[in-house]
């Protein structure tokens, strides 16, 4: 049982709300349950049980729910070192990810990955690499041995604007349009490195449009931060990479808190005040209230969310603190096993 199967179930036996699967109520449970794991890892972060550097994606999670609503378990995700959201919208299990980030024998890669790298291949998340433009040609190969083998499924390959700036990023898209692969390439743009804005990175003539298409794969762009808007263009998209074409999306979104770490770093400077308030607008939680502002049930259905979900992230996280005994951090001869 995947935790948000769970969650519904509980939702319905505590306060008679009923959340039924691939509604539009499930999308903004699915949306609420990833920002509020986030934000718990953030807070808890100082105690020191998560035994690893996290990268949190407060702000991009739009992007993670909306694409993976539309996956089939056939689907296959591979994602990058800003990967919670991909793994849990994808049906990672909780507990797994936070005995992973504790070090545990019982994380999903037994302790030996942490928070960048994440794994599970019965919900079909075929792992996150920290290395930046690493997702893309591991997914390509994914996508390609599905190809070979006649799978239905297709593959997903998040990855983030920085990618561009490699060059196996450049390699994956010639071995993808040449064989034509049928892989989803998603771009989250948050327009930052690290602390270095997009505009310092790359050519001010650079057109990744022109690209793309040149080298045949097709394009599109838009906004990251509407979870309706995000689940509607990837329905579409999905559609035309099950017929066998390669796809390319480049989502618009906005990365709230520093680039590794449970802080906010305002007081960096590399960031405007200006630019930061205007993100507060574009937050996708912000952009799921006001669109529901004025439909009652919703808007309680949201309130009852975020009052039982932290109480349930909690209870896992202390399930798994309590493993301690029976599942002690991973020994130093485990360590190199299975590598």
């Amino acid at each position: 049982m995947t935790n948000i199967i769970e969650i519904q179930s509980n939702l319905k036996t505590i306060y008679n709300l009923e959340v039924t699967s691939d509604s539009v109520l499930s999308k903004i449970l699915e949306l609420f349950y990833i920002r509020n794991v986030e934000k718990f890892i953030a807070e808890k972060y100082s105690e020191a049980f998560f035994r690893c550097p996290v990268h949190f994606s407060i702000g991009q999670e739009a992007v993670a729910v909306g694409v993976c609503s539309n996956l089939s378990s056939q689907d296959k995700v591979v994602s990058t070192h800003r990967c919670h959201a991909h793994f849990l919208a994808k049906g990672g299990d909780l507990s797994a990810m936070f005995a992973e980030m504790m070090g545990k024998p019982s994380g999903c890669t037994k302790g030996r990955g942490g928070s960048m790298h994440l794994f599970d291949v019965g919900q079909g998340f075929y792992g996150s690499v920290p290395i930046v433009g690493s997702s893309l040609p591991i997914a390509t190969g994914v996508s390609f041995a599905q190809k070979y083998m006649g799978e239905n499924g297709i593959t997903v390959s998040f990855i983030g604007d920085a990618v561009f700036e490699t060059g196996q990023f450049h390699e994956s898209l010639n071995f993808i349009s040449t064989f034509n692969i049928p892989i989803l390439i998603v771009m989250e743009n948050n327009r930052y490195s690290t602390y270095t804005p997009i505009e310092a990175r790359q050519p001010e003539n650079m057109n990744l449009e022109k690209i793309i298409t040149g080298i045949g794969i097709d394009y599109i762009k838009t906004s990251g931060d509407d979870l309706f808007e995000v689940d509607k263009v990837t329905r579409n998209l999905i559609s035309e990479v099950r017929s066998g074409k390669p796809f390319f999306v480049e989502f618009d979104t906005y990365r709230r808190l520093e680039h590794c770490g449970p802080n906010l770093d305002d007081e960096l400077g590399y960031r405007s005040i200006i630019e930061i308030d205007s993100y507060s607008k574009r937050d996708p939680i912000n952009v799921v209230k006001s669109s529901f502002a004025h439909q009652n049930d919703t808007t309680e259905a949201i309130k009852i969310f975020e009052k039982y979900l932290p109480v349930y992230i909690s209870l896992i996280y202390e399930d798994v603190k309590q493993l301690k005994n029976s599942h002690p951090l991973i020994s130093e001869h485990d360590c190199f096993q299975s590598l």
